[in-house]
């Protein structure tokens, strides 16, 4: 079985190029014959990737971190191929959901089996304004920062990351938002706006702790106005989802989302997705993967 394999040469801050070879050694030595898609940008990635899925290959394999993933979704999504997701990112969110193992090799080796043995499982997908992605959109104060974070050219990795947050801490300021579900509107002061597929997003926090990516429906993480110590003070909670907890924290649910906020633009699987106004809706079972969960220890995580 032939398969397209999309490697990130960022990802983990160089990780993914590292494991390349192992990687393809892995699928080779278990019976695919993997073919390397050479993409050096996110759009390259897209456009080579859906050429492969055109030309009938038997799965795309994403060897890198969400990113890397979000661009084989835009090619999968809504389609019979498979979609393999090789950890080997800096933020691995949907790896994490997916129950994945955390060795890149061994990820590699579940999926191939699964793919020669015909298993697959399908999870949902959000939709916002045409963009597939498959963990969490978001829109407001964490949308700054993961903007601020992407134009930052130092420090690398986690702490450009947390540089930035501190920035948009001292530019912090309400967003007025329209937030429509399920037709329904309604208009607040809000810090965030998390709409979830799944649980995690920024490198395992767990900012919709209750999604699920197979119930056909979209999990709304409201964070109303707070301080800035409020936020700060908040975030280790979203290790463990309890931030939920706090009076100025609603869930809800829905199949449709849509958000207005002038100025924004959301954010999806660490990517830009789309500038508000946006309409984002839940399409059920609209993406098949392959690669057994594996035990709780040898996950990522």
């Amino acid at each position: 079985m032939d398969v397209a394999v999309l490697v990130s040469p960022a990802a983990g801050r160089g990780r993914a190029r590292a494991r390349a070879d192992a990687v393809l050694a892995g699928l080779r030595d278990a019976g695919l014959t993997p073919h390397v898609l050479p993409a050096t940008t996110g759009a390259d990635a897209e456009t080579r990737a859906a050429a492969a899925v055109a030309q009938g290959t038997g799965a795309v394999v994403a060897v890198g971190g969400d990113g890397t993933a979000h661009a084989a979704l835009q090619a999968v999504a809504g389609t019979s191929v498979p979609l393999a997701v090789v950890p080997a990112g800096t933020g691995n969110d949907l790896a994490l959901a997916l129950g994945l193992p955390a060795d890149p090799v061994v990820a590699a080796r579940a999926a191939a089996a699964d793919l020669l043995a015909g298993r697959s499982r399908t999870i949902d997908a959000g939709r916002t304004e045409g963009r597939w992605w498959a963990t969490v959109l978001c829109c407001g104060f964490d949308s700054a920062v993961t903007d601020r974070a992407n134009r930052l050219r130092w420090p690398r990795g986690r702490r450009r990351y947390d540089l930035a947050v501190l920035v948009e801490l001292a530019r912090l300021r309400p967003y007025e938002v329209t937030l429509t579900l399920d037709g329904e509107p309604r208009t607040l002061a809000a810090t965030m706006v998390a709409v979830g597929n799944t649980p995690w997003y920024g490198g395992g926090l767990k900012m919709c702790p209750a999604a699920d990516p197979t119930d056909g429906l979209l999990d709304v993480t409201v964070v109303e106005l707070g301080s800035r110590l409020e936020l700060i003070r908040s975030k280790p909670r979203l290790a463990d989802g309890s931030h939920v907890q706090h009076p100025a924290v609603s869930v809800h649910r829905a199949r449709r989302v849509e958000l207005g906020c002038a100025g924004v633009t959301t954010y999806a699987d660490g990517e830009p997705v789309a500038p508000l106004p946006a309409v984002t809706e839940c399409v059920p079972a609209a993406v098949r993967v392959v690669g057994t969960p594996a035990p709780p220890d040898d996950q990522v995580g």
